[in-house]
């Protein structure tokens, strides 16, 4: 009996939780992230190690902003080469831009010697901090998203783009540049699909540091990691799935 009550609450959490996704998104939290009254061009640059990134983890906010009316720009610093699949990974990262409305000519894709995919691939910092430098420049960026110190799944690349960005801040603390990281969250979180959404609701309120942006377009989630066919297997189906990731994303300020 005991299972029956726990599979029933589960369900109707779960039911609850996706109600949420499509008919309460709005948050007020999620304002904060970008909007300081000061610029008007809104020009937000993802930076990310691999394509399929930006589908798998901040799709969420990139979803929120192209249909907020902000300017997107991203910075994939590899072409995801580990396997010798990189010149088609780059297309698919084309691809699942168009579904997710970053502007293709806003797109950056690398396939630099020294930054190569890879878990035993070391990223240079000071090389990573140029570039993203040289982006921030050309584009007049005011904002950029990226991953934290841990950088969600734990991956090398991933925890040196957050240096990397952590390094341009740094040393360009003049320039007034706003940063936000993905939070990486424990396994339970990371699995609980839409569940997560009153979790990280929850923290918010603990931590006004923190804006929850709720994906108000899942499917399209979806359907932007389904355009990198060489890595839609089976358990990466299950992750988009099953990720909080996929519903809601948990950002923090950086403060260097």
């Amino acid at each position: 009996m005991a299972w029956l009550v726990a599979t029933l609450s589960l369900i109707v959490i779960w039911v609850a939780s996706i109600f949420k996704v499509f008919f309460g998104a709005t948050s007020s939290s999620k304002a904060a992230v970008l909007d300081d009254g000061k610029c008007n061009k809104k020009n937000v640059l993802f930076v990310i190690a691999h394509p399929d990134d930006e589908s798998m983890f901040f799709s969420p906010t990139i979803n929120y902003l192209a249909s907020n009316g902000y300017n997107l720009h991203m910075l994939c610093f590899s072409t995801g080469n580990a396997d010798g699949t990189g010149s088609i990974r780059k297309d698919e990262l084309h691809q699942a831009c168009a579904v997710l409305r970053v502007p293709l000519q806003q797109l950056k894709v690398l396939d630099h010697p020294d930054l190569q995919d890879g878990f035993g691939q070391v990223w240079s910092h000071d090389l990573l901090a140029k570039v993203i430098g040289e982006e921030v420049s050309n584009h007049d960026i005011h904002t950029i998203v990226t991953f934290d110190n841990y950088g969600v799944s734990g991956h090398c690349n991933h925890r040196d783009v957050h240096h990397g960005v952590l390094k341009f801040l740094q040393t360009n603390s003049e320039r007034n540049i706003k940063a936000w990281e993905l939070a990486s969250l424990n396994i339970f979180r990371k699995y609980s699909g839409p569940i997560d959404i009153w979790l990280s609701i929850f923290s918010s309120k603990r931590n006004p540091s923190k804006a929850i942006i709720i994906n108000e377009q899942p499917w399209k989630s979806y359907k932007a990691m389904a355009q990198h066919l060489s890595q839609w297997v089976w358990f990466r189906k299950l992750f988009v799935s099953f990720s909080s990731y996929t519903y809601a994303n948990t950002l923090d300020r950086i403060n260097p």
